[in-house]
């Protein structure tokens, strides 16, 4: 692609893109954006925007499309150059010159070279704008490219620099080289002859040779019309009006100086607009005109604050300094020419320089230090020699006469005329004769009018008179003064027209403001509730399905999706993922996986934001779409991560600065809540599992009682059984041997009669402990709702914990009146009492004390179809502080000493949730009771019964 184009090219480009829609745009809308980045930067910066856009269908090659991206991309950088945010125009252009140099897009690498020496040009570095444009030469010469336009330009363009460095040594290297036949004038393409003729223009200027100087730039100005070079035309107008102005046509000068501004003002371009309103306040103040030059000055540097190390703000310093002189402000002069004399040491101007060194000559002239001022415009004539600046010669000889007239100074060496005023005068004129097309101005013959009076010679004061007269008649004629008050006027409307657009911009920021910030806190209010919303969730999947409920609601997600770690951290598994309203697979990424946006995100814990998408941007999970936009954001709790929480979107740039605030907040807000859904989790865990070993532990407490309470009777009838075998043997041996009596007979038969009946009772109060035990059993083991009488099941369970009451030494007594029925779950219930029991056997009595338990029934008259079950004992009590919490799980005074704390906390869901009553307790110093109120019939369960009692 070719730098610059002529435009009749861009004419053609623009009609058949009337015609195109689609990815079809796309040949001819790059560039097309690319030559309108000056003609029309806006534009260009739209179409470039659009081109990214259809980039994706256009089928390219990896290479060409990443060729073209940066191409377009390289345009918006030109464009943040043109407006002064160097900056960021720089940042963009390095980025671009790596990925044109990845693709070796060679011409694409020496362009982002030209805009990079640009941008350090107007920061002032014009040494490492230098070396810019010579690896730009380099690389448009390498063999396969052969640019010779684009080496043509950079060379123009570090000739032009040269010029204001050292112009003899510019001269010598550059002049022949652009004078030879290959760079003939007229044979230079537009774009070509815009620098080639820019650094003759700016030779001839810095030579003093302003009449050729005004020709070659009026071609530049054509050139650079008709090749879409828009700054380049705007400068060379400028430089039009600079070389009328030092010939003292202010009258062209401004003609140029306005047709410069008209068309610098819509571009908004900091640097245009501000080299144009610096020459004009100069060619106002010449013409008279302070208070204008004044304004216009203010106003340029307010527009050059972006570029105050470039060229053109030195220039300001220079003007204001001058204007300062006119008015006056001797120790303001000599503050701005010393800072520009700073200026220009970094800039290395020798032409910015002479004029620093001259202004402060003639400020301390005025403040009464003419050594000192004397000695400074000594360096300027030699700075001016120097140069071949005559210009710049004759402004300093013109000061060397005013320090001697204003001060009683030793003669110079080798005066010709009858004092050092008159000398230097005769200097500066006879240098001024040498400058085609100049009219030497009205004051400098004036004062040498005066001086000729002075010294008595009346008749050449009286000459010198007359030619000041006609100078000044045509240095500051009618028109000339004319078109200074109206192009005056003309600033002022434009001021006053920018500073009404200025205030109607800032009450339309302002009221933008107002919205944005009732937005924000209606955004922030609506978020608190949502994070409220989601943290009262403790389950993981109702998390998962607010958070992407408020996700659709609130942004732009056509796919939304949550992976949490796993345990190591060193895979990320998508535990929930929404696509376009369909629920997405699951999918694991590892997190070492260096092309998965979501695992880098999770290494290193912070957002990632692709705005812009292409295939190689997004790591593509199984069976989901390519989106042009995504966001990333880990989900972190203090110092812990959870996971990674991704939306996306099918348009680019979906997520603003707004967006991205709530999806972070909703990320926060989500990271709280799975963390407390976690915990939850692994709690119900430990509790399902305690609960389960405290079951376990009441059954084979239960079998131990149960086996020591069989172990009496069992025994007994064991050896009344062997005892009767005994017998039974010695009367067989009676009956086999010398006979048996009837006295031995009779004392057998009432022997087993006797064990008969103890066998017999014994074997029965162990079949009734079986019984008790296999129903207590079932009924612990499976919680099944039954009709059961109350005595028999508070027996059966005391029954079973006998044992362990009597190895206490304790006793209970049961008052259970019988046949209270009920429709309930046995099991549960007596799970209850033997709680209240073991609680009272661990924590109601001190050691070797004897204590006393009781568990008493009764229905309830004023409520018939409920029942009151009381178990108390006369132990030490509850401490006070300790009431509130014992139905508290896992609270226990005797952890570690036998107390799990899930006791009475099991006891209590049991009573208020699965049989549908109440519990109560009172407790002093004399003992405690534990107060049961349920309803004989229980309520239907709503769910598991396991689930209803423990959890």
């Amino acid at each position: 692609m070719d730098l610059f184009v002529l435009d009749d090219e861009v004419a053609q480009w623009e009609t058949v893109l009337l015609r195109l829609t689609g990815a079809e745009r796309l040949p001819v809308l790059v560039p097309l954006a690319w030559h309108l980045r000056q003609r029309d930067c806006v534009r260009a910066v739209a179409l470039a925007r659009e081109g990214l856009v259809l980039l994706f269908a256009a089928g390219l090659a990896p290479g060409d499309l990443a060729a073209t991206s940066a191409r377009l991309e390289l345009v918006a950088a030109e464009a943040a150059w043109l407006a002064g945010e160097l900056d960021a125009a720089e940042r963009m252009a390095i980025e671009i010159g790596a990925q044109m140099l990845a693709c070796a897009d060679w011409r694409g690498v020496a362009d982002t070279h030209w805009l990079r020496a640009w941008i350090a040009i107007d920061r002032g570095d014009h040494q490492r704008g230098a070396e810019h444009l010579e690896h730009m030469i380099a690389t448009a010469r390498q063999p396969g490219v052969d640019d010779t336009m684009r080496a043509t330009c950079a060379e123009a363009a570090i000739a032009r620099w040269a010029v204001m460095e050292n112009r003899t040594a510019a001269e010598q290297r550059w002049s022949n080289h652009f004078a030879s036949s290959d760079h003939a004038h007229h044979d230079l393409h537009p774009a070509v002859a815009v620098w080639v003729l820019d650094f003759f223009g700016t030779d001839a200027t810095q030579g003093s040779n302003f009449g050729a100087a005004a020709g070659h730039f009026a071609r530049v100005y054509e050139a650079a019309r008709v090749s879409g070079q828009l700054r380049s035309a705007i400068t060379a107008a400028i430089n039009i009006g600079i070389d009328f102005t030092n010939l003292n046509d202010h009258r062209a000068a401004l003609e140029w100086m306005q047709r410069a501004l008209d068309m610098a003002r819509p571009t908004s371009w900091p640097r245009s607009i501000g080299v144009c309103l610096t020459h004009t306040a100069d060619t106002m103040r010449r013409l008279g005109q302070l208070e204008a030059s004044a304004a216009l000055l203010d106003e340029a540097f307010d527009v050059l604050a972006p570029l105050a190390d470039g060229r053109s703000y030195a220039t300001a310093l220079q003007f204001r300094g001058d204007l300062q002189l006119d008015t006056g402000n001797y120790a303001g002069a000599l503050e701005s020419f010393r800072q520009l004399q700073v200026n220009a040491a970094r800039l290395r101007h020798a032409d910015l320089m002479c004029a620093a060194r001259r202004g402060q000559a003639h400020a301390l002239c005025f403040l009464d230090r003419p050594q000192e001022a004397l000695t400074v415009a000594q360096d300027a004539i030699a700075l001016a020699q120097a140069q071949s600046s005559l210009t710049h010669h004759v402004r300093t000889l013109r000061v060397l006469s005013v320090i001697h007239t204003r001060h009683a100074l030793p003669p110079p060496d080798g005066m010709t005329e009858q004092n050092a005023t008159l000398h230097y005068l005769h200097q500066a004129l006879a240098l001024a004769s040498g400058i085609e097309g100049y009219t030497l101005p009205g004051d400098l013959l004036e004062t040498l009018a005066h001086e000729y009076a002075q010294v008595g010679q009346y008749q050449r004061a009286y000459e010198s008179a007359q030619a000041a007269a006609a100078a000044r008649r045509t240095t500051h004629s009618r028109e000339a003064t004319n078109r200074a008050i109206a192009m005056q006027v003309h600033q002022q409307t434009e001021r006053a027209r920018a500073e009404g657009q200025h205030h109607r911009e800032l009450a339309a920021s302002e009221a933008r403001r107002a919205r944005v910030l009732q937005q924000t806190t209606a955004t922030l209010e609506r978020l608190s509730a949502i994070g409220q919303e989601i943290t009262t969730h403790l389950d993981a999947n109702a998390v998962f399905q607010a958070i992407n409920r408020h996700v659709q609601a609130l942004l732009a997600a056509n796919s939304f999706a949550i992976y949490l770690c796993d345990p190591g951290c060193d895979t990320l598994n998508r535990a929930f993922g929404m696509e376009n309203g369909k629920p997405l697979a699951d999918n694991t990424i590892a997190v070492d996986n260096p092309r998965a946006n979501a695992a880098r995100c999770l290494r290193e814990r912070r957002e990632i934001y692709v705005e812009d998408a292409g295939p190689d941007d997004i790591f593509l999970a199984p069976n989901t779409l390519l989106m042009a936009c995504a966001l990333y954001v880990p989900l972190l709790v203090g110092e812990r991560a959870l996971g990674v929480m991704t939306v996306q979107a099918s348009n680019a740039r979906a997520y603003r600065a707004r967006e991205r605030l709530i999806f972070r907040t909703l990320c926060a807000y989500g990271a709280i809540a799975l963390d407390n859904a976690q915990a939850y989790a692994q709690l119900k865990d430990a509790q399902t599992q305690l609960v389960s070993q405290e079951k376990l532990a009441a059954l084979g407490s239960l079998m131990a009682g149960v086996a020591h309470e069989l172990n009496t009777p069992i025994g007994n009838s064991l050896l009344i059984a062997s005892t009767l075998h005994q017998k039974t043997t010695e009367l067989a041996r009676q009956v086999a041997g010398p006979g048996l009596r009837r006295s031995d007979l009779t004392a057998y038969l009432d022997d087993a009669a006797r064990a008969h009946e103890l066998v017999m009772r014994g074997l029965n109060s162990a079949a009734d402990l079986v019984n008790s035990f296999k129903q207590v059993a079932v009924d612990r083991t499976t919680e099944q709702r039954r009709q059961f009488d109350l005595q028999q099941v508070a027996g059966e369970v005391i029954a079973t914990m006998m044992n362990r009451i009597r190895a206490s030494g304790h006793r209970i007594e049961a008052d259970i009146p019988p046949h209270i029925a009920m429709d309930s779950y046995p099991g549960p219930l007596g799970q209850v009492i033997a709680n209240f029991i073991n609680n009272a056997l661990l924590h109601a009595f001190e050691k070797d004390v004897v204590g006393h338990l009781w568990l008493r029934a009764a229905t309830v008259p004023d409520h018939p179809g409920r029942v009151q079950l009381v178990f108390g004992d006369n132990g030490v009590g509850i401490a006070p502080a300790n009431i509130p919490r014992i139905f508290d799980p896992f609270f226990t005074t005797k952890l570690g000493q036998g107390g799990s704390g899930l006791g009475l906390s099991i006891s209590y869901n049991i009573v208020t949730s699965l049989l549908g009553g109440q519990i109560t307790v009172r407790s002093s110093p004399a003992g405690t009771v534990f107060t049961l109120d349920l309803p004989l019939v229980a309520p239907e369960a709503r769910g598991p019964a396991a689930a209803q009692i423990y959890h």
